[in-house]
């Protein structure tokens, strides 16, 4: 049996499951850094930057009860400056599907093109893919990128690695992809938003890769991908109607 937790300062006093559970992981953004490490460490400025709306005592302190909780681990570098790395454990890897399954509510329930005070931020959906895309329908390699994601670093890429028995998400470009896919912030907010419309991607490889998983990463229905704007690429690349 895993070693237990030491109690929280305010925990639910209820002994069942799911009450221990939240005791762990019911925190404001515990669930979120568990998702934004999903694709590999992080240092803590990195995770600034993936959660702008967190206080840095804050998330200081939600990482440290995390690695005291065993939901994290935190290996430090002898560099100047003094760097950190936050790593999720097994224990924590296993909330990806819950993290999945809430999402999947979130598409049903709560889904809609962004809120103006809204900050978009496509790789927290891309993080997702490993609980999203299902690789039962199909192995490959994607790449997806963001053209204008971050103005200063440049494009926002990620590779998603669907293989017969996991899906995996990195935050970094692929040598060989089966298939790269880009657009505009606003190109990826429309495809991944209700509608589905890709018409403002570029599509190059395995077109019908990307549809599959693109599918599942925005919760649209096979048969409006199949109908709808993304039946077939266009000559110019882009997703276009049948």
């Amino acid at each position: 049996m895993p070693q237990v937790p030491p109690p929280k300062r305010h925990p639910y006093n209820q002994w069942s499951p799911d009450a221990r559970a939240l005791d762990l992981v019911g925190d404001k953004w515990t669930l979120l850094i568990v998702r934004d490490l999903a694709a590999g460490p992080r240092r803590f400025v990195e995770l600034q930057r993936t959660l702008p709306g967190i206080s840095t005592e804050q998330l200081r302190s939600r990482l440290n009860r995390m690695v005291a909780d065993g939901m994290l681990t935190r290996k430090r570098y002898r560099e100047v400056p003094p760097r950190v790395d936050y790593e999720l454990t097994p224990r924590a890897r296993e909330l990806m599907p819950i993290l999945a399954e809430l999402a999947e509510w979130g598409y049903k329930w709560a889904w809609s093109t962004p809120h103006g005070d809204e900050r978009v931020d496509l790789g927290a959906i891309f993080r997702l893919a490993p609980g999203l895309i299902d690789s039962d329908q199909g192995t490959g390699k994607l790449e997806l990128t963001v053209v204008d994601g971050h103005r200063e670093a440049g494009p926002l890429t990620y590779t998603i690695t669907i293989a017969a028995d996991r899906v995996d998400a990195a935050e970094e470009p692929s040598t060989a992809p089966d298939v790269r896919v880009s657009g505009t912030v606003t190109a990826w907010v429309m495809a991944l938003s209700p509608g589905n419309d890709l018409s403002g991607l570029m599509v190059t490889g395995d077109t019908s890769l990307a549809q599959r998983a693109l599918a599942q990463l925005g919760r649209a229905s096979g048969e409006m991908l199949l109908t709808g704007t993304a039946a077939r690429t266009g000559s110019d690349g882009h997703f276009a109607a049948a």
